[in-house]
């Protein structure tokens, strides 16, 4: 079944349930790739969809990070509870240690030396975690590599 399938059923069991929070962010994440089928005119690929449920926990983060230093829990306890249910729909992230090994032999195939070559040798590390690595942490470990 594909995602965007999973989705729509989760939601219409969610809705008959009567669990608000979960009905209501996999509103959104359907409305979402929804727009997105729209905008691309053809049927997602799995990419896609996992890049738009990417973008989608990404915002929660963000928006977690936010709210805790802005001091409001209550909305923190919201976005986390959504973040999670959004969760469950992507792949298993990488370990740190497999990041670091993609990593490695990123560096070692681009011939990396110095903070100035990050930007030829992201996308080479991007393109190998295929949707399942931090590039965060990425980032951060090549920074610690190349210094």
């Amino acid at each position: 079944m594909k995602l965007f399938d999973k989705i729509q059923s989760d939601m219409y069991q969610a809705m008959k349930a009567k669990n608000t929070v979960k009905s209501k962010t996999l509103r959104v994440v359907f409305a979402k790739l929804k727009d997105q089928k729209i905008a691309k005119r053809e049927e997602l690929t799995e990419v896609d969809e996992l890049k738009v449920l990417q973008s989608i926990a990404k915002q929660h983060k963000e928006s977690i990070t936010m709210f805790r230093t802005g001091g409001r829990d209550d909305l923190v306890e919201q976005e986390t509870k959504e973040l999670q249910i959004i969760e469950q729909y992507l792949p298993k992230m990488m370990t740190d240690e497999q990041i670091r090994n993609i990593v490695k032999s990123a560096v070692e195939e681009t011939e990396a030396q110095a903070l100035s070559d990050i930007g030829k040798v992201m996308p080479i590390i991007m393109k190998k975690g295929a949707g399942k690595i931090d590039g965060k942490k990425a980032q951060l470990f090549l920074r610690e590599l190349l210094q």
